[in-house]
């Protein structure tokens, strides 16, 4: 029995009404991103070794304390908890966006590792942390070549073993009309902090990737690596191809997997 399914594709490809489908229908806990309390993630978190604590004043490192954990050999901060300035020094700490690999892979292999040594029976559906998360910061932010996200991806299946996990991947054709249509429910600024994050990360810096059109063959690329790295993992999964033309076939072909 699988005790973990996470719903993977590209963005606007049906993935949290789909997570949040398969666990009504099979009795699961259903983990959308953005929650702010992931059991298998940081979303809104920062680091700070104990020498990046001497860039804060007593004050400071008091109201930091109220909001730390400390693991994986530093200082796990809620950024949910500040604002003003202290928020803002903080935020150059943030696990995604700004700290540097060497430091993010291995608080987030520990957050995995607690997550399964927390393995108590109870059954998850996750949206998306499995590949989306991991490209994203590889391939996007870092530039790293396809080897680099398998290798991390793969750790990360190791660590979920004993969670039986399945991955349900919707595969999008029409990518540059999906992402269109979404933006006008989710707006401009949605849409502009997006195409920012995909042409100006090392991946798309180092191919000239500007505007929409950049963004959108961003995405094409990082699903073909998605689909190729999927394939090599030791881990089941289903690929649903444009799950977007009929999802009521799309939902009664998983429940006939998944039954």
């Amino acid at each position: 029995m699988n005790k973990l399914i996470i719903v993977e594709g590209l963005p606007c490809s049906g993935k949290s009404t789909t997570a949040r489908f398969i666990a009504q229908q099979l009795d699961m806990t259903f983990i959308d991103e953005g929650t702010g309390d992931h059991p298998a993630d940081y979303e809104f978190h920062a680091v700070l070794t104990d020498n990046r604590l001497e860039n804060f004043t007593s004050d400071e490192l008091e109201q930091i304390a109220r909001h730390t954990v400390k693991k994986s050999g530093g200082n796990i901060v809620n950024l949910g908890a500040f604002s003003g300035e202290l928020f803002n020094k903080l935020l150059q700490y943030k696990i995604y966006d700004f700290l540097p690999w060497e430091t993010e892979r291995p608080v987030m292999l520990d957050k995995w590792r607690e997550f399964a040594d927390k393995n108590d029976g109870s059954r998850y559906v996750f949206n998306c942390v499995l590949l989306q998360n991991p490209m994203c910061e590889t391939m996007m932010r870092f530039g790293f070549d396809k080897l680099v996200s398998a290798g991390y991806i793969a750790e990360i299946c190791e660590i979920i073993k004993p969670f039986s996990p399945l991955v349900v991947y919707l595969k999008n054709s029409e990518v540059y009309e999906s992402v269109k249509k979404a933006s006008v429910e989710r707006g401009d600024e949605w849409l502009n902090a997006v195409i920012d994050y995909h042409c100006n990360g090392e991946y798309g810096k180092s191919i000239g990737l500007t505007g929409f059109d950049g963004y959108i063959y961003a995405l094409e690329e990082r699903q073909q690596r998605e689909l190729e790295i999927l394939s090599g993992l030791d881990i089941s999964s289903i690929v649903l191809d444009d799950p977007q033309k009929d999802w009521d076939k799309t939902y009664s072909d998983i429940l006939a997997e998944l039954k």
